[in-house]
């Protein structure tokens, strides 16, 4: 009972504080569109308005390591695991510049989605395909303006934390475009905010880790697919519940195989 109030409480500060940082956004972005084409500075205020919200939340802890390891003169391919709706907000206290790839509903959210738009974040209607095919033109451009592209290549949240297969976008155009690849594991997420719910779950610590770029050079061999399977494994190997889930996954099967040749004796 005690954790839907604070949900409710926390979610009527998000709505209230949105107002007030949603008019200081337009008034960035009316300065600033004149000489920051790209609108770093106004994505860079959208990280401190996201990041409010895990800071001032007494229960969530954050710690982002690896923030040396990006160049804000290259254009990445971003691609991270992804396991709660809060994995936005906690992505956000990254604080460098790039553009996101989202659902297209969260555009559609009043101040936080007019946010979006006025970002030039990237939509997407999944399971559409003339959709999919507008979001790679869009992708491509902003690439091609120097922006970095954030996705969540399992295209949904996962229930458990093990990382789901890969979807080719991402990976077709850092073929494509020769780009080098971002890699951040999301650690923690899930349990505080779980999938399909808004409700409170207590002290809980997050984490995201920067790993080590992969230039076009390391994968320029692979094909698409091996390319995504690669950065997953990499990824995964840095989330917590995925490597937990993995070694259950051998261990049943191993139990499996033992149990197999004592019946076959």
């Amino acid at each position: 009972m005690l954790n839907r109030l604070i949900s409710k409480l926390f979610l009527a500060y998000i709505a209230l504080t949105s107002l007030v940082f949603y008019v200081i956004a337009v008034l960035i972005w009316v300065v600033t569109r004149p000489f920051d084409k790209r609108l770093v500075i106004l994505h860079l205020y959208s990280c401190f308005w996201a990041s409010v919200y895990i800071w001032t939340m007494p229960a969530w802890r954050i710690v982002t390591r690896g923030r040396k390891k990006v160049d804000w003169k290259k254009t990445y391919m971003v691609v991270s695991n992804h396991q709660s709706q809060l994995d936005i907000l906690a992505a956000f206290t990254l604080f460098f510049p790039f553009k996101w790839v989202s659902k297209a509903e969260v555009f559609k959210l009043p101040l936080i989605g007019w946010n979006m738009v006025m970002n030039r974040y990237i939509r997407l209607k999944r399971g559409d395909k003339e959709s999919i095919a507008e979001m790679m033109a869009a992708c491509e451009k902003t690439l091609k303006e120097g922006a970095s592209v954030y996705f969540f290549p399992e295209g949904t949240r996962s229930f458990d934390g093990h990382l789901r297969v890969f979807k080719p976008g991402a990976f077709i155009l850092a073929h494509q475009m020769k780009l080098p690849i971002l890699p951040i594991a999301i650690n923690g997420t899930r349990k505080a905010l779980p999938k399909y719910s808004m409700n409170f779950t207590g002290k809980q610590y997050l984490s995201i880790d920067i790993l080590d770029e992969i230039p076009y050079e390391a994968y320029a061999h692979l094909s698409v697919e091996e390319t995504a399977e690669m950065v997953r494994q990499l990824i995964g190997s840095h989330v917590e519940e995925h490597v937990h889930a993995t070694e259950t996954t051998l261990s049943k099967g191993r139990g499996r195989q033992a149990g197999g040749r004592g019946v076959a004796v």
